[in-house]
């Protein structure tokens, strides 16, 4: 008490005059010291802030402006520094656009001409790192035609006719996704010829099944590594689909109305792969329900990967030791000269993170924003070429790894009898001999206790002990114990029976294109 006293004391009584911390008339009381406050730095003068926005380049939108932007403003609007990643799908777009225009004779092919030749020598210097990119002009788009003015001149200010920044942008993103989603299908098919490499390597071999992080069933280690080649399925279906459902034109839509003018959407359309223009130019400027369903897929097939990751890490520990991961695929710790740890899974786990973040920051940003275009929408890109960069590296480690695993086989035998993992396969016996299911699971489970009490497995009982336990025991319940014989037993179609993951393995192996 004593002290919270004095202490509390310190802090409620002011001090004196003659303290070397007495406060002045205009300060304010604190119990420390009084620091040195830095003077907040400032900008240029309102006249020097105009006349370096006026020695600017003007912006290609300046027309109906007087004043060039501040820096700051231009800093923090500026996308170039990650947009640039689709200047491929902007001259792409920009070409198709440019013969589209000559096409309706909006435009004269010597000037078509003109432009694709000088998109062509953008795209050179992009390629060759010759491309100067300024953040005064904004953005890819920007950047790419200013630079077409500067080669071609005149005919590059024909190039906008009919097309607006809102649509282009969308038109690069939706072949931009196109792309990516294709990338993402071949690493989703490496991942799972791995997956069924490694199952082919390891045949026969029975391991622990697990519900509740608790022994269950035995299954088949090819049946386990076949579920993911599954799950990784399901993730490929839904990138195709989410393709499928994107590949709509938008380029035409202009900001949001449409235009005046007499172009033929179909024809870019068309020109750029896309199954048909948008039908609604205000839906195709302004939603992107077909990125957030992309990253939707992208997180299902990261949580996915974490669970591989999650399992691979358990079975690499000392506890499970069921796996060894090669020291091509594993790290080690800088003051434990002992530890060898499966870090590339770990952060394939840790990973997943990010991916479902991206999606979660991109339905944050869009479920308030009216129609139709908004400039918050800018944001959009970050998050999708961060989940599609982080996706491509998850799949690309988790296949390395399945290649460079080894499963300890005298380990897993070991640790197979611990669990009475056989013990559904004897209430299947039950089942047989006419027993109702509840009454097995009854009599299988009293079967356990009397294993447990005993300290010994099912197969070791005599079947004078399950005779005691019910007079429905025969000789020929030994066929159904012990997790060799369990495994056999298993014929549903999809089970862990040997001839059910003979026949998966068959298909996935003509699926792969693996024989």
């Amino acid at each position: 008490m004593v002290f919270t006293a004095t202490l509390y004391s310190s802090f409620t009584s002011a001090p004196s005059s003659s303290s070397r911390y007495a406060l002045s008339a205009t300060q304010s009381y604190c119990a420390f010291p009084p620091r040195r406050i830095a003077t907040p730095r400032m900008g240029p003068s309102p006249a020097k802030a105009q006349a370096q926005a006026q020695a600017k380049e003007a912006k290609l939108w300046g027309g109906r402006f007087k004043e060039g932007v501040t820096d700051a403003v231009e800093r923090f609007t500026e996308s170039i520094s990650f947009d640039k990643q689709l200047y491929k799908q902007d001259i792409k777009g920009s070409r198709a656009h440019a013969s589209m225009l000559a096409h309706q004779g909006l435009i004269s092919e010597s000037d078509r001409d003109s432009i694709i030749e000088g998109l062509e020598e953008i795209e050179r210097r992009i390629e060759n790192g010759e491309f100067n990119w300024r953040a005064d002009r904004e953005d890819v788009h920007m950047n790419i035609e200013a630079a077409l003015t500067d080669i071609i001149g005149e005919p590059a200010k024909k190039l906008h006719t009919a097309r607006s920044r809102n649509d282009q942008v969308l038109t690069d993103f939706r072949l931009w996704c196109r792309d990516a989603i294709d990338g993402i299908l071949v690493s989703m098919k490496q991942l799972q010829v791995s997956l069924l490499t490694l199952a082919l390597t390891n045949e026969g071999l029975i391991v622990p099944g697990y519900t509740h992080l608790q022994r269950a069933q035995p299954v088949l280690l090819q049946h386990l590594l076949l579920a993911y080649v599954e799950e990784i399925e399901r993730d490929a279906g839904r990138l195709v689909d989410c393709r499928a459902r994107m590949n709509f034109c938008p380029l035409g839509a202009c900001a949001l109305a449409g235009t005046g003018l007499p172009i033929d959407r179909f024809m870019t359309s068309e020109a750029l792969g896309f199954t048909a223009p948008l039908r609604n130019s205000i839906d195709a400027v302004s939603d992107r329900d077909f990125v957030l369903e992309f990253l939707s897929a992208n997180a299902i097939t990261a949580v996915h990967l974490s669970r591989l990751g999650e399992e691979w890490v358990l079975w690499a520990s000392e506890e499970f030791g069921f796996i060894t991961p090669s020291d091509s695929v594993s790290t080690g710790s800088s003051i434990m000269p002992q530890k060898k740890n499966p870090d590339p899974m770990e952060l394939v786990r840790g990973k997943s993170a990010r991916v479902i973040g991206d999606l979660v920051t991109l339905l944050t940003l869009c479920k308030g924003l009216p129609h139709a275009y908004n400039r918050d929408l800018q944001e959009d890109k970050e998050p999708v070429f961060d989940s599609v960069k982080t996706i491509l590296g998850m799949l690309e480690v988790s296949a390395e790894f399945a290649l460079n695993i080894t499963f300890n086989r005298e380990r897993i035998q070991k640790a197979l009898p611990a669990g009475h993992l056989d013990a559904t396969t004897l209430a299947d016996y039950l089942v047989n001999k006419g027993v109702p299911f509840r009454t097995s699971h009854d009599i299988a489970g009293k079967s356990v206790a009397l294993c447990t009490s005993k300290n010994c497995q099912l197969l070791d009982l005599s079947l004078d002990e399950l005779r005691s336990i019910n007079p429905v025991f025969e000789e020929d319940v030994y066929d159904f114990l012990g997790v060799e014989n369990a495994i056999q037993k298993f014929v549903s179609y999809g089970s862990t029976g040997s001839a059910c993951v003979a026949s998966q393995i068959d298909y996935w192996m003509k699926k792969l294109e693996m024989k």
